[in-house]
């Protein structure tokens, strides 16, 4: 088994709920920003 490794931190984005600037973005789509971020900020080729 591998060990995991905690090789990069992003921070999301912060509005202000239910009215802010992010009331339409989902979830899941700011984690893909936010892990995309992450793996090019640790250098690490994707796939």
């Amino acid at each position: 088994m591998r060990n995991a490794v905690i090789v990069s931190a992003v921070r999301t984005a912060v509005g202000k709920a239910p009215r802010g600037s992010l009331k339409t973005v989902r979830p899941d789509d700011m984690a893909a920003v936010v892990i995309k971020e992450a793996i090019e900020r640790a250098g690490i080729e994707p796939g």
